[in-house]
């Protein structure tokens, strides 16, 4: 894998080597500050994301997108005049143990303080809906999210989806239901007062998270899903 030099030339990074945490922490700043840092900071200011004494659990699954969203928000804390708190949250819906060290080393390594709770989604899901259990997964798995938020004294729960995953749905709503909606950047429950869900990659593309994920030598989970 290869990313610029200050002269223009391609470094080469070997994948999966990964870099010291400080040296990945500063290409936040720098190296992607316009196809990363700018547009988090923009979606957090154009939709009011956070207010002063916001507590907000950053959902990660392990993956490429949530790693980035905690380590900005730790780069946030850093910087920001505004008064907030964070908890970081991980669900293991039944990962296999090798899927789940890999996970908790990337944590390690990141310097990110998680807390991990156990469920038994992925049994469940093929359980009760072997024909579909990607819709009963989701659904399931975004219910332990908000059940963990509100027990952590919580009252925002930050997802990663990024700029491409708006684009996709609004895609798919119009082409397979004929309705023209998307996700929203922020999104009160319904099910559970107090809370809303904030989306901080709302503009942020997804080539520059594979970008700085592979050129740091990150090795993010896919969907590790145990039912399929």
């Amino acid at each position: 894998m290869s990313e610029l030099a200050g002269n223009g030339c391609e470094v080469l990074v070997p994948f999966n080597e990964r870099r010291p945490l400080d040296v990945i922490e500063r290409s936040i700043i720098k190296t992607y500050r316009k196809g990363i840092w700018s547009k988090f900071l923009k979606a957090l200011n154009d939709y009011e994301m956070i207010q002063p004494g916001d507590r907000i659990a950053v959902a990660i699954s392990g993956g490429k997108d949530s790693m980035l969203m905690a380590k900005l928000f730790q780069e946030l804390q850093k910087f920001s005049k505004i008064p907030f708190e964070v908890e970081y949250i991980a669900m293991d819906p039944g990962y296999h143990p090798s899927i789940k060290e890999l996970m908790m080393d990337n944590f390690n390594y990141l310097n990110i303080p998680i807390k991990v709770f156990e469920t038994d989604i992925f049994k469940i899901a093929d359980k009760i809906a072997q024909d579909y259990p990607c819709y009963m997964c989701a659904k399931m798995r975004r219910g332990a999210l908000y059940n963990k938020t509100k027990e952590l004294g919580c009252n925002k729960l930050a997802l990663g989806h990024h700029f491409n995953d708006v684009i996709e749905t609004t895609m798919l709503n119009m082409l397979y239901t004929g309705t023209f909606k998307t996700m929203l950047p922020r999104l009160k429950s319904t099910n559970f007062e107090g809370l809303e869900l904030i989306r901080p990659l709302y503009y942020v593309e997804e080539v520059f998270i594979e970008r700085f994920t592979q050129t740091n030598g990150i090795w993010p989970l896919n969907c590790a899903c145990m039912v399929a």
